[in-house]
């Protein structure tokens, strides 16, 4: 069968054709430039601790060297602090203040003994990464994987569609054809898949803009990322960030006005100077690396699948206002698109699976944006709205740290519970810590060779996971519970699953008693819940979660904007012309067609 063709190489379509390669399909992976990055310190990104785990699976090697972990987020107004949270493992968001590891919240006056108004689990800390160290270590995981097919210096310039697969021209250095059973635009804000595709991409620009600096100095919050919101100093601006990465260096971000004029070298330093000062007393040495000027647009493509092709990350959406991270979500993309596509490929998967991928993410994303666009005039804009948030200080700064450490509506991992994947309710479904469709809980499990290991790491590997709650068996020899109890008729049940699926154990789970299987995605995601072994609810959930029998549709289908399936065929604006009348031969694997 043909190939995955992945347009676009940067850490996205890196990472899909990683995911892809670990699942057992092939990709071509085609690059518009030379296949090197430039080296940007002033360019970062964040990844949520999910995110980060991805991509550390897939291979990308050495990024808790290239990047840091913060151990804290500060946030300050004028001359106060507000918030003081500590991340990372064994953090407590509910504890009061003074106690370890707690949430420091100093509120609107300043006034100490205040808890956080968000009980819950510890929050983990997120990995601030320059993004060339990320893609660097993307393509050296992809050299090394043997399914995966870089092609530098290619850019498309015509993409056709027929029932059994994608065809598209490059031309550059190699100018020729290339085949594939199914083609993902990962190239960016100005794709050239998604104007082939003759797909709009509706929002707004400018949303906001602020000035970079990458350098490296000394400042009193080491490893912790501070946010200033109306600093007392001149020139400070309305909002100032800092974001620490590794050996002294730190990002430092100023909001701009939405069109101000442009920040000539001489205002960057003036405003590096008097930041530096202010946090310091004094301004401190330091070594000026990098600057910029980041400009954030909000737009959505409207469709992110036509027949064979489809949208991921900047190419399918644009985000990043108020902490929101864009190229986390882009991530996110890849991995939901990864296992559909590889079940699929494999098992020739019908419409209804590869439809998901745009009425989850695309609805997924929706809500981050309409939750970002609500936020900005009440934190932007002031006037009548700010009666909406109680403590107007406290109210705002939640906000803020809601998009920057991965929690609430502008930041905390998607839930699919309306997915076109759920399974119907049944009486058999019982309820635990995790909804259905969002994201499990990352707890301890037995794998199939009595080792104990993470649940995430068992995740990407194509296939469903059936988790039995089992206290005790930590204890135990496998090779006692294995033929126990419940085990048997749950061993049973899972080989009369449509697709082979992996069974795991645990000690426990949040929420759930003993006895309680769970399934999840391959990427995840709470499908159901069960009180017991309940074989036909279990085959039917896994039926749903996989888009129905596999081999029941040819994946040749077209979705709309809503998601909705139609038949293949000719797009009447051109997005899927015929086939030309060039005789294509499969030359090799990767299908480059001479």
């Amino acid at each position: 069968m043909d190939p995955v063709i992945v347009v676009g190489a940067g850490p996205v379509g890196l990472t899909l054709s990683l995911a892809l390669a670990a699942q057992g399909v092939p990709s071509v992976l085609l690059d518009e430039g030379p296949g090197t990055e430039e080296v940007r310190l002033a360019r970062t990104v964040v990844l949520r601790e999910d995110t980060a785990d991805l991509v550390e699976r897939l291979g990308a090697a050495h990024l808790e060297k290239d990047g840091l972990r913060w151990s804290g987020w500060r946030s300050m107004r004028r001359k106060q602090l507000v918030r003081d949270v500590p991340l990372g493992a064994g953090h407590d968001g509910s504890r009061d203040a003074g106690t370890s590891g707690d949430v420091r919240d100093f509120g609107d006056a300043g006034a100490t003994g205040a808890t956080d108004d968000r009980g819950g689990p510890s929050l983990p800390a997120p990995l601030h990464i320059p993004q060339h160290a990320l893609a660097s270590a993307l393509r050296a995981a992809v050299a090394a994987a043997p399914l995966v097919e870089l092609v530098p210096l290619s850019r498309i310039d015509t993409l056709e569609q027929d029932r059994d697969g994608v065809t598209v021209h490059t031309k550059g250095p190699g100018t020729t054809w290339w085949r594939g059973s199914y083609l993902v635009g990962c190239d960016g804000a100005r794709s050239t898949v998604r104007k082939l595709l003759d797909i709009r991409f509706p929002g707004r620009t400018a949303v906001e803009r602020h000035a970079v600096a990458a350098l490296r100095a000394e400042l009193p919050w080491p490893g912790e990322a501070v946010l200033h919101r109306q600093p007392p100093w001149r020139g400070g601006g309305a909002e100032v960030g800092a974001r620490p990465l590794p050996d002294g260096v730190w990002r430092l971000d100023w909001l701009l006005p939405p069109r101000g004029e442009l920040v000539t070298p001489e205002a960057l330093i003036a405003r590096i100077r008097d930041t530096l000062a202010g946090w310091c007393g004094k301004t401190p040495p330091y070594e000026l690396l990098d600057t910029g000027v980041h400009t954030l647009h909000h737009r959505l493509a409207r469709r992110w699948r036509v027949q064979r092709a489809f949208l991921a990350g900047d190419a399918a959406h644009l985000l990043g206002a108020l902490g929101t991270q864009g190229l986390d979500e882009g991530i996110r993309d890849a991995e939901n698109l990864a296992w559909k596509l590889a079940h699929a490929w494999h098992h020739r998967g019908g419409d209804l699976l590869l439809d998901s991928y745009q009425a989850e993410r695309r609805a997924a994303v929706a809500a981050r944006l309409r939750a970002a666009d609500q936020s900005l005039p009440i934190l932007r804009g002031g006037g009548g709205l700010r009666t909406l948030v109680p403590g107007t200080v406290r109210g705002h700064d939640t906000l803020l740290a809601d998009g920057h450490l991965g929690r609430g509506a502008l930041g905390a991992p998607p839930s699919y519970s309306h997915s076109p994947l759920a399974p119907p309710h049944a009486e058999a479904h019982t309820t635990v810590g995790t909804p259905p469709g969002a994201p499990v809980a990352d707890v301890r499990v037995t794998a199939p060779d009595g080792t104990a290991v993470r649940l995430r790491e068992r995740l990407g590997q194509g296939h469903p996971l059936v988790i039995l709650v089992a206290p005790g068996t930590g204890v135990w020899d496998r090779r006692h519970w294995l033929t126990a109890g419940i085990m048997p008729r749950l061993v049973e049940a899972v080989e009369a699953l449509p697709s082979p699926a992996e069974l795991l154990v645990t000690e426990s789970y949040p929420g759930a008693s003993a006895h309680t299987v769970l399934l999840v995605r391959p990427d995840g995601h709470l499908v159901a819940a069960f009180a017991g072994v309940r074989p036909a609810e279990l085959l039917a959930a896994a039926r749903a979660a996989l888009g129905g029998t596999p081999g029941a549709g040819g994946g040749d289908g077209e979705s709309d904007e809503n998601g909705k399936s139609g038949k293949s065929g000719d797009d009447e604006r051109g997005a899927a012309r015929a086939p030309g009348p060039r005789e294509r031969v499969h030359a090799d694997r990767s299908a480059r067609i001479n």
